[in-house]
C-alpha cells in the first residue's frame, strides 16, 4: 500500500512539473501599450497628432487583449476591437502611425519592430518539449521498474 502511495505521489509530481513547463507568461501584463499593424508593433506614445496631419485610414484593431501572449492579426493591448489606424501625412508608415483615441484625438504610435505573434510551434518551443518528453519517459521507466514488469 505504501509503495502504491509513493508511486502516485511520484507520478503526480512528475506530471505537475512536466505540465508547468508549458506555462509561460500568458497571464502577465504587457510592459507597454501598443498596436500591431501588418505584423509590425507600434508603441503608443503620449504625442498627439493634429487632425490636419491625419491621412488615410490604413487599418483597425481586430482583437483586444490585456493578457500577454502571442496573437495573430491587428491586435492591441490598449484599444478595443474596431479602433482605427491612420497614416500620418509626411511620415512613413514604417516609422509611425496614428491611432484614433477619441473623436478628433489621435496618438502617435512609433514603430517598435516586427511582431512575433501568431506564430506556430517553432524552434523556441523545442527545448521545453524535449524536457517534458524526457521527464515523462523517466517517470514511465521508474514506474515500470518499481512495478517489476
Amino acid at each position: 500500500m505504501l509503495c502504491d502511495f509513493k508511486k502516485s505521489i511520484f507520478l503526480f509530481t512528475t506530471l505537475y512539473i512536466a505540465l508547468t513547463l508549458f506555462v509561460g507568461s500568458a497571464y502577465a501584463s504587457w510592459a507597454y501599450s501598443f498596436v500591431v499593424y501588418r505584423g509590425d508593433v507600434y508603441v503608443i506614445s503620449e504625442e498627439r497628432v493634429e487632425p490636419n496631419q491625419i491621412g488615410a485610414k490604413i487599418g483597425k484593431v481586430t482583437k483586444y487583449t490585456d493578457l500577454e501572449g502571442t496573437y495573430a492579426g491587428n491586435f492591441s493591448n490598449q484599444y478595443p476591437k474596431g479602433t482605427k489606424y491612420y497614416q500620418i501625412l509626411g511620415v512613413k508608415i514604417h516609422d509611425a502611425i496614428a491611432v484614433r483615441e477619441a473623436e478628433g484625438v489621435y496618438l502617435k504610435a512609433n514603430y517598435g519592430g516586427k511582431y512575433a505573434g501568431g506564430r506556430n510551434f517553432g524552434s523556441d518551443d523545442l527545448p521545453m518539449v524535449l524536457i517534458a518528453v524526457f521527464v515523462l519517459l523517466l517517470a514511465g521507466f521508474y514506474i515500470k521498474k518499481k512495478s517489476g514488469r
